[in-house]
């Protein structure tokens, strides 16, 4: 392990995705709030964009206590879901033509979800988005061994990188942002963002097929509900973030 490190030159700008949602099925669940920004290489923001829509379905109470968004503020004061996922998807399409990496914590589920309402809501989704950064797959893998939970707040904790608000949509993807490159000042990275994309590619599935194995020793899950390692669309429910 190296400390302190220089920061990888295409970690010196970073794109940031994060959404709060109804739940924890990407084929099912809505889109509450969501956020797209930019980092600098210091971790400041530079840009940013948040959007809050009405999904069109009521907000379970467990999810409106996780993000703070209830059935009732998502009607009064959230917008077309359609417009929302139209306006999310073509920000970060953007980024991505730009050669922006973009970071998103448990990526598979931001982006599955994000995929799922596209295709609910008649809008052309993104194809094979990437390079993306997944803090959560690259934390697993570089600090395998490391006891604890691997939550956002958690692992930002580890890194030294401040949470306030968590679980807002916003404030998560500014972290997420940070931890990323707070990984790659400690442990050597890949010498480039598609590089490290394709590795995370292998990574998530390894760890979805240890934890499936994991899960099913402990009873905690049947033999053929292995858990779906694609990264970063994948198209069954759940989250192991």
């Amino acid at each position: 392990m190296t400390l302190d490190q220089e920061l990888p030159t295409w970690l010196g700008r970073v794109g940031v995705f994060d959404l709060e949602t109804t739940g924890v099925d990407v084929t099912a669940d809505r889109i509450v709030t969501a956020h797209v920004g930019v980092l600098d290489a210091q971790g400041r923001a530079i840009a940013g964009r948040s959007w809050i829509a009405d999904p069109g379905v009521v907000i379970p109470d467990g999810a409106a206590a996780v993000h703070g968004v209830t059935t009732e503020h998502a009607r009064r004061h959230g917008r077309d879901t359609r417009e929302v996922v139209v306006e999310i998807t073509e920000s970060l399409r953007t980024l991505f033509e730009q050669s922006i990496p973009v970071v998103a914590y448990n990526a598979s589920y931001d982006f599955s979800l994000l995929a799922h309402e596209c295709t609910r809501n008649g809008v052309v989704p993104l194809t094979r988005p990437g390079p993306i950064i997944d803090p959560l797959v690259i934390d697993k893998a570089v600090d395998r061994y490391r006891k604890g939970k691997r939550t956002l707040e958690v692992v930002a904790g580890h890194y030294g990188v401040p949470l306030d608000g968590a679980h807002e949509a916003s404030a998560d993807a500014i972290a997420a942002g940070r931890v990323a490159q707070a990984i790659a000042r400690r442990f050597p990275l890949a010498s480039s963002a598609p590089e490290l994309h394709t590795q995370q590619i292998g990574w998530a599935r390894t760890q979805a097929e240890s934890l499936t194995e994991y899960f099913i020793r402990i009873g905690r899950i049947d033999p053929a509900d292995a858990l779906d390692g694609r990264w970063p669309v994948r198209h069954s429910s759940g989250s192991t973030g």
